[in-house]
């Protein structure tokens, strides 16, 4: 029986362990069967993504890049294949045992902001911190998205930037390893859209969160340490980035 207990958020972080990838990937395949149609997404990923490190995964539609993120996630299983989190193998782990895995140690970002209408921004952050071992106070989570002032406001009070901004900081209030972002600039304009992503970058860089963000737009890739591209399923290339620019200096 695997066992995620809080200590490996610490064990990731410490510094002395840098080289040590938080995800590792072996001969990753996805493989959906649809009547007799089988929908190859993933065809044999290795892959590592580091600690502290900020990955941009860059593909268009279908080249397998949501599915590589909800499996190390712990959203979805691989057909065959290895993935590991820290010494943790996921492959094997139980449902109950990626769901604690998911809810002590992963925040997620989606296109769409998930909010419940009914409940201020504090009070959405609020139901994750409750559920949480060592959480931030969820004020302090909107502190760090620049929405401090906007607490006691509803998602329908709220621009759409500012509604995603309240999803980063409540996916970022349980203090995750690991921030998984899906499209999230997808539904908003330029302007906007880095104003998210310049709320990203300042939890990757002050909370030391390996995140890694999804998108088809080739200049995010600019404020990445590493862009991982994928098409058909597969690592096309994987770049390095020494000359990566701030969120708030990206253009499309």
């Amino acid at each position: 029986m695997l066992h995620f207990d809080n200590s490996m958020n610490d064990n990731i972080h410490d510094s002395t362990q840098e080289t040590s990838p938080v995800f590792r990937t072996l001969g990753l395949t996805k493989i959906y069967e649809m009547g007799e149609v089988k929908v190859h997404a993933l065809r044999g990923i290795d892959s590592e993504l580091y600690a502290g490190e900020l990955v941009v995964l860059l593909g268009a539609s279908g080249s397998g890049k949501s599915t590589y993120m909800n499996i190390l996630g712990g959203l979805d299983r691989p057909s065959s294949g290895e993935v590991y989190y820290g010494d943790q193998d996921l492959t094997h782990a139980t449902e109950s045992e990626l769901t604690e895995y998911r809810r002590q140690h992963v925040g997620f970002v989606f296109q769409f902001y998930n909010l419940i209408p009914s409940l201020t921004a504090i009070e959405n952050i609020s139901i994750v911190t409750e559920i949480s071992e060592n959480p931030m106070h969820p004020q302090e989570a909107l502190e760090l998205v620049g929405l401090a002032d906007r607490m006691d406001h509803f998602p329908s009070e709220l621009s759409g930037g500012e509604q995603q901004r309240v999803a980063i900081a409540r996916a970022i209030a349980k203090k995750p390893t690991v921030l998984l972002c899906d499209e999230p600039t997808g539904a908003l304009d330029s302007e906007t859209g880095c104003l998210v992503l310049s709320a990203i970058e300042q939890i990757n860089k002050e909370l030391n969160t390996t995140t890694a963000v999804i998108t088809h737009n080739i200049s995010i890739g600019n404020m990445a340490d590493r862009v991982i591209h994928l098409a058909d399923g597969q690592i096309s290339n994987v770049e390095e980035n020494p000359d990566k620019i701030h969120a708030k200096d990206i253009t499309w």
